[in-house]
């Protein structure tokens, strides 16, 4: 009697890696608009993408994200700074590293570096402490790319005059503030230069597209920062 034919073994497929993308630059540089072309471009290459933002990517940080934006009184920076890290701590916990881990991508608007120069910089804190505290909060977790969206200050607040929309907390900041601000992003840029993506945000949408896209395409297979700290 001749043996069984084993039956042949279907191949595993190997794991589609997560990864985190985030876009960072002064208010009206952009960034929305280069998130959402991102997010679809990987869509239409069969990708899963979460879509999110900080603060106000989830039920708990919607609450904080009315009172850091909204509040109509004044928030003491330091008060402002944990209230951002609280959001960071749920955010990452709750919602980026599951999509992660799932094997999905997360493109999100505004992460900790948006801290360090908003607290930091513009409020004059120690931007050493500010990054270091959300880094407690989020258990030391770096995105694979950050994109930095850079527009000078006057150019922004044309673009946000033209929107027509009343101005949140920060928006409504003096343009020494959003100097500030800027020398901030483009300090930490300086610092990651592997993780940054610079670019000069009064280019055509299409273009920056193209070279968010190109970079990353580039850096595709990559994923690992997430959980690491630095």
């Amino acid at each position: 009697m001749s043996a069984p034919v084993p039956e042949p073994v279907a191949p595993v497929p190997e794991p589609v890696e997560g990864r985190w993308i985030t876009f960072e630059g002064g208010d009206g540089a952009g960034k929305t608009t280069q998130a959402t072309l991102l997010e679809q471009w990987l869509r239409a290459q069969g990708r899963t993408v979460v879509r999110t933002r900080e603060p106000g990517g989830t039920a708990v940080g919607a609450l904080i994200r009315d009172i850091v934006l909204h509040h109509p009184g004044d928030i003491a920076p330091r008060a402002e700074a944990l209230l951002y890290a609280a959001d960071r701590a749920h955010h990452v916990a709750t919602l980026v590293r599951p999509a992660i881990a799932r094997g999905e991508i997360v493109v999100q608007d505004r992460y900790l570096d948006s801290s360090v120069a908003y607290q930091g910089a513009g409020r004059v804190l120690d931007a050493a402490e500010v990054r270091d505290l959300s880094l407690w909060a989020a258990e030391g977790a770096l995105p694979d790319l950050t994109v930095l969206l850079d527009l000078d200050p006057a150019s922004a607040r044309v673009r946000l005059d033209a929107d027509d929309k009343p101005f949140d907390r920060l928006e409504a900041e003096q343009s020494e503030f959003h100097a500030r601000v800027r020398q901030g992003f483009l300090e930490l840029a300086a610092a990651e230069p592997d993780r940054f993506l610079v670019l000069d945000a009064t280019r055509p949408a299409d273009e920056l597209a193209a070279a968010v896209r190109e970079r990353v395409a580039a850096t595709d297979g990559s994923a690992g920062r997430v959980g690491r700290t630095p």
